[in-house]
């Protein structure tokens, strides 16, 4: 259980800081944002801060113990998140130096997903939390 706690935290940990970086990173930088998500992309000017407020609120959803259901809710809209913009930048017909570097990203969640997955395993049977 030791080692399966201590991969939750680090996957988690990842996925949370990656979730934060971007969302952050659009508020920091709404110019640059706008360049790429309304420009390039094609999406609505309000789309990146509506994602971002999202991105925010799954990763407390993720840290805050308990609430299982809601922990759900925000690991399946951090996938579509990771699969919507990959696919995005892969329609446009960006180059795979672009978006190859997202299957790490996709990765570190599946990563995170599973060790959830195992730690709930662990705790319903009987295993430290």
């Amino acid at each position: 259980m030791k080692t399966t706690k201590i991969l939750f935290w680090v996957f988690n940990g990842l996925l949370c800081a990656l979730m934060l970086w971007s969302a952050i990173g659009s508020f920091a930088m709404p110019e640059q944002t706008n360049e790429m998500v309304v420009k390039h992309f094609g999406y609505p000017t309000y789309f990146m801060g509506l994602l971002s407020v999202a991105k925010i609120l799954g990763v407390i959803a993720l840290l805050v113990p308990g609430f299982p259901r809601l922990k759900e809710w925000a690991y399946a809209g951090f996938a579509f998140d990771l699969i919507y913009a990959t696919y995005s930048s892969i329609e446009v017909h960006d180059p795979a130096q672009a978006w190859g570097f997202m299957f790490v990203f996709i990765l570190i969640f599946a990563l995170a997903y599973i060790y959830h997955l195992k730690k709930q395993r662990a705790v319903a049977t009987g295993g430290n939390s």
